[in-house]
C-alpha cells in the first residue's frame, strides 16, 4: 500500500485528523474514551468532570 493510500484510509477513519490537530482522545483522569468534555480544554470525561467541577471553580446554578 502506498503512502497516499494510507493517508486516505486514515482520513476516512478520523485518526489522521486527531493526531494532526493534537486532539486528546481519552480522559486525562481515568482514561475513558466516551463522553469527553473538551470545552475550555478540560479534556475530562463527563463523570470525572462532575466529580471535580466544584474544585475547578465551576458553580451549579439549578
Amino acid at each position: 500500500m502506498s503512502e497516499s493510500e494510507t493517508e486516505a484510509d486514515n482520513d476516512r477513519t478520523g485518526e489522521h485528523a486527531a493526531k494532526r490537530t493534537g486532539q486528546i482522545e481519552s480522559c486525562q483522569r481515568c482514561g475513558r474514551e466516551q463522553g469527553l468534555v473538551g470545552k475550555y480544554d478540560i479534556n475530562l470525561c463527563r463523570q470525572c468532570f462532575r466529580e471535580i467541577a466544584r474544585e475547578m471553580g465551576f458553580k451549579k446554578y439549578r
